[in-house]
């Protein structure tokens, strides 16, 4: 039997660790135990932050300015992943509870995720043109109208429900990560970006842990039942309360306070590079969005490294998503083979274990990305989950399958902000939700096939495997593009970033002359 208690306690002190070490605190205790001098570790501080703004001279304004816009950030985006997390875990039960089959709740969810890679496609490139902080606002009118659907035992309605609640992920996904890395670039705050989505992503698994507490209180609150059983109207008896309608009440509440608190909280901001004539402006804003769409493709196809970015979320995205459909399956399966009682396994203990080590990675993030570039991690992190899933895939044993789950969570702890940082300087800002958006297609792609087919948790983890591989190849390819773009070009020759080093030199022995410029005198 697999010691759960032992290792989530581990968890906690591999967390307490990572995350004193990434805080302030870390350079007051190297004060005070005598490993630095105060002098020094202020010099420190210094240099890093000011790593990316040397021609800043108050540091301690940015820094009062950087805690003031994370604040007002994380206050939205909190309420909005509460009102995420509280849902998740009771979605396939509320819809077994009324007593659809199996496959009518598979269809269920294949509508949610077809709806978000259908509207999603273009609802990002709206947000960037009409506002991101209105629809931030409007995620949170679509998800509560979806959250309200979960009262009623009509098949069609909980159909709408999935289709609204497929657009409302597809604008948590992309418009709040839009929002925060432009209130960072507007501010002349971009060098804390890296550190905001460490912040984000240590927030979000901070609420799951809660939220899942607070939604198995509420869901063994009361029975699940008809609003009014013994009434004649077809309305009494389709309108359901209690039970496991409560968490998506709470949820409800809570996205009620998420757009509230965006509408007061968030400034205004536009998916613009720079300030653009109040004509372009409003032709802008009168795009559609089909028309934004295929704008946004057009930019990725033309740029390499967005296409491997894109691909990169998916495969690495996609991985998680059949993580979480496979692991309590296989789980169960390997407690039953060593001989235990699967319905005895503790899935709240469980998941809280997770998401401490994902917590825990976002906290290795924040030490690890002072040292080295988010594209060097993001070779390792992938990696490192390559490891993890082709254990998954070979192991027979509970306690070693249960260790791989955690190293594939603290991975994904540090997956977020690293994609987060890199995809805020290779996405275009004027089309930056639009691109978000788009880079959810294949993901989405990933995620029906995982529905759609019958496969075993060994053949999905399998899979996995070979996604990660794809990802960490992806990720060096990158690497060698941002490499040939800040070379210094040579004197007559119009280097290429795109191009690799090898094409140049073959173009170079078959005719020396290609490489020059049109200025270049080729008499000289």
């Amino acid at each position: 039997m697999v010691p759960f208690v032992g290792i989530f306690c581990v968890a906690m002190l591999i967390n307490v660790g990572l995350t004193f070490r990434s805080s302030s605190y870390w350079n007051q205790f190297k004060i005070y135990m005598g490993y630095e001098s105060p002098i020094a570790v202020e010099e420190e501080s210094e240099n890093l932050v000011l790593s990316e703004n040397k021609n800043s001279d108050n540091t301690n304004e940015k820094a009062g300015a950087y805690k003031n816009l994370l604040v007002r950030y994380l206050i939205v985006y909190m309420l909005a992943a509460l009102s995420d997390w509280l849902q998740g875990p009771y979605v396939y039960q509320l819809y077994s509870k009324y007593d659809f089959s199996q496959h009518d709740i598979a269809v269920l969810f294949v509508a949610g995720f077809g709806s978000s890679m259908v509207f999603g496609s273009f609802i990002g490139g709206l947000a960037d043109s009409c506002g991101r902080k209105k629809f931030a606002t409007l995620f949170a009118v679509i998800y509560g109208l979806s959250c309200c659907t979960k009262h009623f035992k009509d098949y069609n309605i909980l159909l709408m429900g999935r289709i609204l609640g497929g657009i409302a992920t597809s604008l948590l996904f992309s418009v709040f990560d839009s929002w925060l890395i432009k209130a960072h670039a507007t501010a002349g705050l971009s060098s804390y970006l890296s550190k905001s989505f460490s912040w984000m992503q240590y927030a979000n698994s901070s609420v799951a842990i809660f939220s899942g507490l607070l939604a198995n209180k509420a869901a063994n609150l009361s029975d699940l039942r008809p609003y009014d059983k013994d009434s004649k109207s077809h309305l009494g008896s389709l309108f359901h309360v209690g039970g496991l309608v409560n968490p998506f009440d709470i949820a409800l509440l809570s996205l009620i306070l998420c757009g509230l608190a965006a509408t007061f909280l968030w400034e205004e901001n536009y998916g613009s590079p720079q300030e653009i004539s109040s004509s372009n402006e409003v032709n802008k804003k009168q795009q559609s969005g089909l028309q934004s769409f295929q704008s946004a493709y057009n930019t990725i196809m033309r740029k390499t490294e967005l296409v491997y970015c894109g691909l990169i979320c998916s495969l690495f995205e996609g991985s998680m998503y059949i993580f979480v459909f496979m692991w309590t399956p296989s789980m169960k399966s390997l407690t039953e083979l060593a001989g235990g009682d699967s319905s005895a396994l503790p899935f709240g203990f469980i998941f809280s274990t997770f998401m401490v080590f994902s917590m825990a990675g976002s906290s290795l993030f924040s030490i690890m990305v002072e040292q080295q570039s988010v594209e060097k991690l993001g070779i390792q992190v992938f990696g490192v989950a390559t490891v993890a899933f082709a254990l998954m895939a070979i192991s027979k044993n509970d306690f070693f399958t249960f260790l791989a789950f955690n190293l594939f969570e603290m991975c994904v702890g540090m997956y977020f902000p690293i994609m987060g940082t890199m995809k805020s300087s290779i996405v275009p800002e004027d089309q930056r939700a639009a691109i978000y958006n788009i880079f959810r297609i294949p993901l989405n792609v990933i995620v029906l096939f995982s529905l759609l087919t019958d496969m075993t948790p060994s053949q999905s983890f399998s899979l996995c495997v070979i996604m990660m591989g794809a990802a960490v190849y992806l990720m060096h390819q990158i690497m060698k593009i941002q490499a040939c773009k800040s070379e210094p070009k040579e004197e007559g020759i119009e280097n290429d970033p795109e191009m690799p080093v090898e094409s140049i030199e073959e173009i170079s022995a078959v005719d020396p002359d290609a490489l020059l410029s049109p200025d270049t005198d080729k008499t000289d």
